[in-house]
């Protein structure tokens, strides 16, 4: 292949997955970061459908936490808890990053603890600057997140419309249940992840509603809910790339001798703020790419694989978060239908295992309406006819209002 000196820039999951990719088919790869292994604020979820793509981050012998349960509270405080019939792993960023690190390193990459503070050159002829040295390459991989100040220089800037903000803490302790709570009003969700010794417990919110400052107070006022104080808390604040339809369709995600991945280039579900999986998978098509020294093919690559997905997210974001559906607001009704349905439960579970594309999603559930409504009205029934308290339980799935 004629791109032989690969330079990557950032070594989050998108860049270690790709470098490593293209060092073990006998790139010379470099990839600059100048924290290399951190610990990133996210929730750090990997679903069952990224475990079963790449088995080694199921096997791999780093701390993870194995997530048996999930709970969802609606805005109005609807609260189902229901269990999960698929493997999902809650990493830290810490041991997600460094697994993938490793791995880059053991492929042979050059892994160099520098910021790249400017790329000047030509296609193939690429000159990267750090604050200590100059490197030159035939290929440049940009991975470096989503505040990339190379992004302008190569693509279209994104502006506020394109982000949310986060912000959360590291809390001592841990279990086994995801627990995800909408709030009136907010474009975004607060999560409660736990990890293997601690929670990473955020909220996460469209940036142009509210202040990073807004969120933590929201988020504060949470926490004794999910029965959790600040007592050892770490506190973090993040910007998610969340890009509208225009945003993802406009923009280039690679040109003559350069492609953005991951965070970078904005691969992220605008609904649920999950970017790991999209970080891998666009890392792996573009090594397809090079490693085929068919470097132009990477964004028709993405094009048929994930970016349909993205942009339909993007595309019913705002109608998830603020619009009706079967004559109330949709969080409502999907949180009342998880609770009266099984057969709505098992879409849920598929949406969390990441089995159910958004794509699919309206033809199954309007497929799947009339017996939906049946199990919600034998749910109403039974209801009625038991002596109410706070809380009850319906075939795999606990309540309360």
């Amino acid at each position: 292949m004629h791109a032989r000196k690969i330079a990557v820039v950032g070594g989050g999951p998108a860049g270690a997955f790709a470098a490593a990719e293209l060092a073990a088919a006998g790139c010379e790869v470099r990839l600059f970061d100048e924290k290399l292994v951190w610990e990133k604020p996210c929730g750090g979820g990997l679903t069952h459908k990224a475990l079963q793509r790449w088995p080694f981050l199921r096997n791999a012998p780093v701390e993870r936490n194995r997530i048996s349960n999930c709970a969802l509270t609606s805005p109005a405080g609807r609260t189902v808890t229901f269990q999960l019939d698929r493997e999902i792993a809650i990493f830290s960023r810490l041991a997600l990053n460094g697994l993938l690190l490793d791995r880059a390193r053991h492929a042979g990459v050059q892994l160099v603890r520098e910021r790249v503070v400017a790329i000047g050159g030509t296609p193939g002829k690429w000159q990267l600057q750090s604050k200590n040295a100059a490197y030159i390459a035939d290929f440049l991989v940009l991975a470096a997140g989503a505040r990339n100040s190379f992004r302008p220089q190569f693509s279209t800037a994104l502006g506020p419309e394109d982000f949310m903000v986060a912000a959360g803490y590291y809390v001592p302790g841990t279990h086994h249940s995801v627990h995800i709570k909408f709030l009136p009003g907010l474009h975004g969700y607060v999560w409660l992840f736990p990890r293997s010794d601690h929670f990473s417990v955020g909220i996460c919110g469209r940036m142009r509603h509210g202040s990073a400052a807004q969120l933590r107070k929201t988020l504060e006022m949470c926490l004794p809910e999910f029965g959790l104080s600040l007592d050892g808390a770490r506190f973090y604040a993040h910007i998610i790339p969340s890009l509208s339809v225009n945003s993802l369709r406009n923009t280039r995600f690679s040109g003559e001798g350069w492609a953005m991945v991951g965070d970078a280039a904005g691969f992220v579900d605008a609904i649920t703020g999950e970017g790991i999986f999209y970080a891998m998978r666009s890392a792996e098509l573009l090594s397809q790419a090079l490693l085929s020294d068919a470097p132009e093919t990477y964004a028709g690559l993405v094009q048929r694989d994930f970016l349909p997905e993205l942009e339909h997210a993007s595309r019913i974001a705002n109608r998830f978060y603020a619009g009706d559906w079967l004559g109330g607001p949709v969080i409502e009704r999907m949180v009342k239908l998880t609770i009266c349905s099984p057969r709505f439960r098992d879409l849920m579970r598929d949406l969390f295992a990441g089995a159910q594309d958004y794509g699919g999603l309206k033809q199954r559930v309007y497929r799947s309406l009339p017996r939906i409504a049946a199990e919600a009205l034998v749910s109403v029934a039974w209801k009625r006819s038991c002596e109410l308290n706070r809380t009850w339980t319906l075939p795999n799935a606990a309540v309360k209002q």
